[in-house]
């Protein structure tokens, strides 16, 4: 994307603003749009789940491609629904990966009953869009993040999920997380005590030079594309949702002015504060999460590996807990294979009816709403 698109873009979406009716009725009378489908069943007995991959272009659907070729056991890749025509922003460029997957049609793909979910794969702000489509023919779903720039058009996709008890699976890659799920559990156990703060960053050192335009599109930048993931793990470890946002949403050094590729966020609750931060031009930094309470505190960094080496956390305690004395402790968390892979299956054992599907609705629909406070989006 150059320049002169790039000004284009924001332009538009400021004049579009972020303008939200929660009291209207919820768009769940438009799957009356599509063929009426019967509420969903799980595919008990299915050895595998017949999945297609809609898109191409979203930052993560290669990683998720390569993770699905690891899970023959569990997946049958139908084809792939081509996205490339789109005009939407992206970084992605090589499409190499994908020569020789089947291409398939979107008239195929709802016609054929035999598909049992989607994996919705395009650029950003064509997600919403095209999830939509999905949900209005009663297919399970992996969606990938994040989820709009306003908000009512993913709650009323939500709603059309959770009418019908569609699985809605977000592509929140912590989620799967060993470390991640240690330090929740440790939070909901009172482990910590009562939570005082938590810090956590998303910062890297990636991108070419159109990079900073493309992050421009989006209006709260870095803070809507990296720290919805932040945000996905931070709600579960606070009472209820933050109260106010303050977002400090700056340009990083060597970029062009304009983008918010440096962010901070301050969330407030009324006792604690989530920091949230995320910068383009951080050379050399590991992401990292700091979580401390009234009676301890966890460290993570990095929060992820996939080099072979277990994830490790430092974990102060004031008093014993199960398993652990009072003092400091090295945490194994174990190694990391694959960012998707697992939760991925889950999705698969989700459909074939080996696990409920989870009740993540009011999660998914809370997370949103964070992210866009902390854009400073009014919702």
């Amino acid at each position: 994307m150059n320049r002169r698109e790039f000004l284009m873009g924001t332009a538009a979406f400021a004049a579009a603003g972020c303008v939200t009716d929660d009291t209207r009725k919820p768009a769940v009378d438009a799957v009356t749009s599509a063929t009426p489908v019967a509420m969903w069943k799980p595919r008990k007995g299915a050895k595998k789940v017949r999945v297609v991959q809609w898109g191409m272009r979203h930052e993560h659907a290669s990683g998720k491609f390569k993770s699905l070729k690891t899970l023959p056991d569990d997946f049958e890749l139908v084809g792939i629904v081509d996205d490339r025509s789109s005009k939407t922003a992206t970084t992605v460029k090589n499409f190499k990966l994908y020569d020789g997957v089947p291409l398939i049609s979107e008239e195929r793909l709802f016609s054929d009953k035999s598909i049992d979910a989607v994996f919705v794969e395009v650029a950003n702000d064509d997600l919403v869009g095209i999830g939509m489509k999905c949900a209005r023919h009663g297919l399970p779903m992996h969606f990938d993040k994040p989820c709009g720039q306003t908000y009512q058009p993913f709650a009323d996709m939500v709603e059309i999920c959770r009418s019908r008890r569609l699985p809605l699976q977000l592509g929140y890659m912590f989620r799967v997380n060993p470390a991640i799920r240690f330090i929740q559990k440790a939070v909901k156990d009172g482990w910590l005590g009562e939570i005082v703060s938590i810090e956590a960053d998303m910062n890297h050192n990636y991108g070419d030079s159109e990079y900073p335009y493309y992050i421009g599109t989006f209006k709260g930048g870095l803070v809507y594309n990296l720290c919805c993931h932040l945000v996905d793990f931070i709600l579960p470890m606070m009472p209820g949702l933050p109260t106010r946002a303050h977002p400090v949403l700056l340009t990083a050094p060597g970029d062009p002015e304009g983008p918010k590729t440096n962010c901070v966020v301050v969330l407030e609750w009324p006792h604690a504060t989530a920091t949230i931060r995320s910068c383009s031009q951080a050379a050399g930094q590991k992401r990292w999460l700091r979580v401390s309470g009234t009676k301890g505190s966890i460290d993570l960094m990095p929060i992820e590996r996939f080099d072979g080496k277990p994830t490790l956390l430092e974990m102060r305690l004031a008093q014993d807990v199960p398993g652990y004395k009072k003092g400091g402790h090295t945490v194994n968390c174990g190694i990391q294979k694959d960012r998707y892979a697992e939760q991925l299956k889950e999705l698969a054992d989700i459909v074939r009816g080996r696990i409920p599907n989870p009740d993540l609705y009011d999660h998914d629909l809370a997370v949103h709403k964070v992210t866009l406070m902390a854009c400073g989006i009014e919702c």
